[in-house]
């Protein structure tokens, strides 16, 4: 039952198993749940705590299931990250779109010193690149709204 749950929550129930672009499919899993919850930031902030900290636990126990490092089912990783991404943006069509593109560059990327934290092993590598991607898309993006008139 353990090894179970720990897939239905490694994979955020199921989404990891889509063949065809799960990181980015989970990544829009975390948008969503930002549309859903954007007018009430205390729910999102800690379902952002709850989702990374399950993320934590689950997902090295899902890899260790599967004996391959970080393999591509796992995608809480992202849903966290995103989410951090969003994490106190206004909510707009332009600002979704480059908060999504931004964490998921600097996802795939691994911009230094991200590219070592899957070095690390078990669920600290898993989930360390992404939420350190979350954090780099995030203050770039609060960064940028400091220019934009009125947004600042």
């Amino acid at each position: 039952m353990n090894a179970k749950i720990a897939k239905i929550i490694a994979t955020f129930f199921y989404i990891g198993e889509i063949p065809a672009a799960p990181g980015t499919i989970a990544s829009l899993a975390g948008v969503f749940i930002y549309l859903t919850l954007f007018d009430n930031p205390a729910i999102f902030i800690f379902l952002t705590v709850f989702v990374t900290g399950i993320g934590f636990v689950f997902s090295g126990k899902h890899e260790r299931a599967l004996k391959t490092k970080d393999p591509g089912c796992i995608v809480i990783d992202e849903v966290a990250g995103m989410m951090i991404s969003l994490m106190f943006l206004p909510v707009n069509f332009a600002v979704l779109i480059t908060a999504f593109f931004l964490f998921r560059a600097f996802d795939m990327f691994k911009i230094y010193p991200v590219n070592k934290m899957e070095d690390l092993g078990g669920s600290l590598g898993i989930m360390a690149d992404d939420i350190f991607a979350g954090i780099y898309a995030n203050l770039i993006m609060h960064i940028a709204l400091l220019f934009v008139p009125g947004k600042g």
